[in-house]
């Protein structure tokens, strides 16, 4: 009688490939991610809330006309910093960024750019928002650094 073999237990459907990355390794990703930006940049963003989830909210994809969840990667709510009042306003929420895990994952392709590059990329792009830029500026500056 031969010893019994170890197998890994994989979900149906795996066929072998390592699990997704978790909502707590995307947090982790966009952690490092945070830290690799420069000091002065971290420090205008110090009441910046960063969270991910799954999707976006039902609410989020109806206010901004989209009708697949997967069509939207990122998303900043909040004021941009140059929009923001400058003193005394109570009750104002923090600036917040959505990073969308199934989303990031569904767009990431293996052998392309890393997925930490991808979360990465995501998470600029709505600090940009943060400090007040549209998408169309980030554009032109992107087609500038290129």
């Amino acid at each position: 009688m031969s010893p019994p073999r170890e197998r890994a237990h994989r979900p149906p459907g795996s066929h072998g490939h390592p699990p997704a990355p978790s909502l707590a390794d995307f947090e982790a990703m966009a952690a490092k991610a945070f830290a690799r930006l420069p000091a002065n940049f971290r420090a205008l963003c110090e009441d910046l809330v960063i969270r991910v989830d799954e999707f976006p909210s039902p609410e989020v994809l109806a206010h901004m006309g989209l009708s697949s969840p997967y069509d939207l990667l990122g998303l900043f709510q909040g004021i941009g910093l140059p929009f923001r009042p400058e003193t005394g306003v109570s009750g104002l929420m923090p600036n917040m960024i959505w990073l969308y895990r199934r989303p990031i994952l569904t767009y990431w392709r293996p052998g392309g750019d890393s997925l930490e590059a991808i979360v990465s990329h995501v998470l600029v792009h709505e600090i940009g928002h943060h400090f007040g830029f549209s998408d169309d500026d980030m554009e032109a500056i992107e087609a500038q650094a290129d």
